[in-house]
């Protein structure tokens, strides 16, 4: 079947290559934007996937780069936002991490404007922007209407959550004021099989953990967590139903750092997972992920993602279990 032409940004990244990988074996064309094209060796996993030869194309374009979108997006029915300023060492977090973010989300959403195909856009936001606020109620899951407090996280200078805070909500205002019919899709923390053959932060986190290393995994306290196929099935979903709109959190199970060690320590025992984490004084949480499970979504569970990504990690040479 076939469901059109779609543009995905980021094309290259962990989860925006896993969504190319489903929008083919559902029947799509897409356009993939990257940084050069011309990468064979960060490319290749992308040209393997079945479909790519017939309906995959990759162009060159910069989220710095005012109207480096144009071309990609032009007679497109759908923009999948999910590429974002690259994570790591940073000396003005605001320059390097929170203006790319938020210049970058504008740039692309400006080429959408001026495509007149464009039926949706459906932006990768972050459960970050949910759940980093002073007045959380244990009591009360957090769902779509719930916004992380810009204010607070530049106090804590968690500048990854500033920035896309604001690049969600710089995207709201820009859409309602030009007629954009968007809708953001809202994952926690995403697990499982990694096609770029170099991992990326979030994977990295995962195999430093399953290697006995705490310091990373320690930051996040309490954490939701989602398998990488459901999310891209929800962007796909959000992307196709009539009705879908606004916010959409994306997250299977929410656990604290203890339980998940104790989950992966029981099913490998023989891998160097940390026993205990030193607590935080961070709040409880859970997330009322009603509305994405009302269109039909079913999430896997935190065993099958764990799962998933260490038969990855090992098959692709970067775990190995005793």
């Amino acid at each position: 079947m076939d469901h059109g032409m779609v543009c995905v940004t980021g094309a290259s990244g962990f989860l925006a290559s896993w969504l190319i990988k489903r929008l083919l074996l559902s029947g799509y064309h897409v356009i993939g934007t990257v940084r050069d094209p011309g990468n064979e060796a960060k490319l290749a996993h992308l040209w393997n996937l079945q479909g790519a030869k017939e309906r995959l194309r990759l162009v060159k374009a910069e989220l710095t780069e005012e109207g480096s979108f144009d071309d990609a997006i032009m007679g497109c029915a759908g923009v999948f936002h999910m590429a974002s300023p690259v994570l790591g060492q940073f000396t003005d977090p605001r320059e390097e991490i929170v203006n790319p973010a938020v210049n970058g989300t504008l740039n692309v959403l400006r080429s959408c404007k001026k495509n007149p195909s464009l039926r949706r856009v459906v932006l990768t936001s972050s459960s970050s922007t949910v759940r980093v606020k002073d007045n959380l109620d244990p009591q009360i899951p957090l769902d779509e209407s719930s916004w992380s407090s810009v204010e607070l996280c530049e106090k804590l200078k968690i500048w990854y959550v500033v920035s896309k805070t604001m690049a969600e909500k710089a995207a709201w205002e820009f859409c309602n004021k030009n007629g954009i019919n968007l809708v953001t899709v809202i994952p926690s923390f995403v697990v499982g099989p990694s096609l770029p053959p170099t991992l990326c932060s979030t994977a990295s986190d995962i195999l430093g953990l399953l290697q006995g290393e705490t310091e990373r995994f320690y930051w996040h306290g309490r954490m939701g967590y989602v398998h990488i196929d459901d999310v891209a099935l929800c962007h796909i979903l959000v992307y196709e139903h009539e009705k879908a709109q606004g916010r959409y959190l994306c997250s299977s199970t929410v656990v604290d750092n203890d339980e998940l060690v104790s989950i992966l320590s029981t099913r490998y025992p023989t891998l160097p997972v940390p026993k205990r984490f030193e607590q935080h004084k961070r709040p409880y949480y859970e997330f009322n992920t009603t509305k994405i499970k009302s269109l039909g979504l079913n999430f896997k569970s935190i065993e099958e993602m764990f799962e998933d990504c260490i038969t990855s990690l090992v098959a692709q040479g970067h775990l190995s279990i005793p």
